[in-house]
């Protein structure tokens, strides 16, 4: 991701966490995007940001449950990522 593209991912991250009360969480965005190209790729255009959502509600569900939030986004983005390879 160009420099520039990345810093107002980060900011942008940052203003959407906020203002949905979300703390102590730090998305990984190269992981998120990256999910989000091979389901685009891999499945249908459309598929890319259903899959990104689903990914981040199941690490949502996990951390709720106990799990570490950092951890449960990248396990989910794993499980997604691998779905988008069979």
């Amino acid at each position: 991701m160009a420099d520039d593209n990345s810093e107002i991912l980060r900011d942008w991250a940052a203003k959407v966490l906020d203002a949905l009360e979300v703390t102590g969480f730090k998305p990984n965005i190269d992981e998120v995007l990256n999910l989000a190209g091979d389901a685009a790729r891999t499945v249908v255009r459309p598929a890319a940001p259903l899959t990104t959502f689903l990914a981040g509600y199941a690490a949502g569900l996990a951390t709720a449950n106990g799990q570490d939030a950092n951890q449960a986004a990248s396990d989910a983005i794993a499980t997604a990522s691998a779905l988008c390879s069979d």
